[in-house]
């Protein structure tokens, strides 16, 4: 499987997550915001239930989530913002089955890897958006932006990848010679 990129432009991410919202496909606009914003791996999040999401009892959608990641076998505890809470208000109502991202045969289940890739891939050419980009790309993509625009202490990135080092994220991200440019030529200290 070839490396793949994360979206380095947000106006693309928008307009990948914008492609499925104007086709009234929200479960696959639900993959793009869910998988950005919870940096979990394809296989991690595709075995969310709504009961992982959603407090049947409570009425109410969970501030967190908590999985175990099926490559690390370790526990994360992972908080839901409000554009990522947001998103799955307006996909609530039309939930099929126990699984967030359910299929659309009669009995729904999650849908799969392959599947999951092929709903991106094909957006993605379609919208002409370069690069190596599927699924993994969207939990790239975070860390990318999350790293560029100084959001988050680099040593909490590192942690919530589960690396063992600054040198192990920084070519996950894909971090450029023009953006370390950027960063040198950018800065304005006096």
């Amino acid at each position: 499987m070839a490396a793949t990129e994360p979206i380095r432009d947000k106006k693309q991410l928008k307009e990948l997550a914008d492609y499925f919202l104007r086709k009234g496909q929200l479960r696959n606009y639900i993959l793009v915001v869910m998988g950005t914003y919870t940096v979990l791996r394809i296989s991690d999040l595709l075995r969310l239930k709504w009961s992982d999401v959603y407090d049947e009892e409570r009425q109410e959608f969970r501030d967190h989530i908590t999985v175990v990641e099926k490559k690390t076998k370790k526990e994360r505890t992972i908080a839901l913002n409000p554009q990522l809470l947001g998103a799955l208000r307006q996909y609530y109502a039309h939930r099929r089955g126990e699984y967030v991202f359910a299929n659309n045969r009669k009995e729904p289940k999650a849908i799969s890897r392959v599947q999951a890739w092929r709903i991106i891939h094909a957006a993605v050419a379609e919208l002409g958006i370069a690069g190596k980009i599927a699924c993994h790309s969207l939990r790239k993509t975070w860390g990318y932006h999350t790293v560029k625009d100084n959001k988050v202490a680099l040593a909490v990135v590192v942690d919530i990848y589960n690396h063992s080092s600054y040198e192990i994220t920084k070519r996950y991200l894909g971090i450029t010679q023009d953006e370390r440019d950027e960063a040198y030529l950018g800065m304005k200290l006096f």
